[in-house]
């Protein structure tokens, strides 16, 4: 398989810095006002969707089509739009729905280009918070907040004595399947926002995320980002997270193999 031109990334990234600004304009002069909500899951759950996640998926697949009129594109809200091109955009309009409901600034706009499959660039905007992660390379990520460009890395050097973890298992893994990993629960010391928790342990803020039950569109964007601030990305049950799923994330492979032991009991969990 031919592998993707790196010299390609300034184009891509470009592309995705100026949408990340284009996105949060948007936000501000359409969006940010009354909308309305409704649950995909009809009485059996609760997975909400607002006009909002619609209107913002709408808008990005726009700029997509204008500028790459010929890649494929799979988003949350309006399914996979094909073609014979290599490349893939994958969106998740609002990541975090549930706080953009409730007014809670966590949420954002997630958007990955996939290169046969795999992401190569990813961008998490937080328009809210006045800020956004990126990758411009498969070795460099940076945060722009209010404007302003800083390069960002993992925390390398941490030990599992001293690592900060951010989880969330309430909703996907019930209580008894939770008492079989009572040490991670120990752990557990810091809020999980979704794809928030990941950017903070792509600038070292955190050093493990453990997520359940991650669509394409919650981690493809994150992938290239943790990858190029130097951090690791995996399944519990140790696949490629490209695959999707239930997530672990870690700052550095040592503390990554200690918690897939610790997660071994629910490993296989769906």
């Amino acid at each position: 398989m031919d592998q993707f031109n790196s010299k390609n990334y300034p184009i891509y990234a470009n592309f995705l810095n100026k949408l990340a600004k284009d996105l949060t304009t948007f936000y501000y002069s359409k969006l940010n006002r009354t909308f309305k909500v409704s649950n995909k899951l009809k009485g059996k759950g609760y997975d909400p969707v607002t006009t909002s996640d619609k209107a913002f998926e709408k808008f990005i697949r726009s700029k997509i089509k204008s500028k790459f009129p010929n890649h494929q594109v799979i988003g949350e809200e309006f399914g996979h739009k094909k073609s014979e091109s290599d490349y893939t955009w994958v969106i998740d309009p609002i990541d975090g729905t549930r706080s953009f409901v409730i007014g809670n600034p966590t949420w954002s706009n997630l958007i990955s280009l996939n290169y046969k499959g795999n992401p190569i660039l990813g961008l998490a905007n937080f328009p809210v918070l006045k800020k956004y992660y990126i990758n411009h390379s498969d070795k460099v990520a940076y945060v722009v907040e209010n404007g302003r460009r800083r390069k960002i890395s993992v925390n390398k050097k941490v030990t599992f004595k001293d690592v900060k973890v951010s989880a969330a298992f309430h909703g996907w893994l019930s209580l008894d399947k939770q008492k079989k990993i009572p040490q991670i629960l120990k752990l557990m010391q810091f809020p999980c926002s979704d794809a928030l928790s990941y950017s903070h342990l792509a600038e070292g803020k955190v050093d493990i995320v453990i997520q359940c039950s991650n669509k394409i569109w919650d981690i493809h964007p994150i992938i290239p980002i943790v990858k190029a601030a130097g951090g690791y990305l995996s399944t519990w049950n140790n696949s490629e997270a490209v695959n999707a799923g239930n997530i672990l994330v870690s700052s550095n492979k040592i503390v990554h193999n200690k918690f897939l032991k610790l997660l071994k009991p629910v490993s296989n969990d769906p």
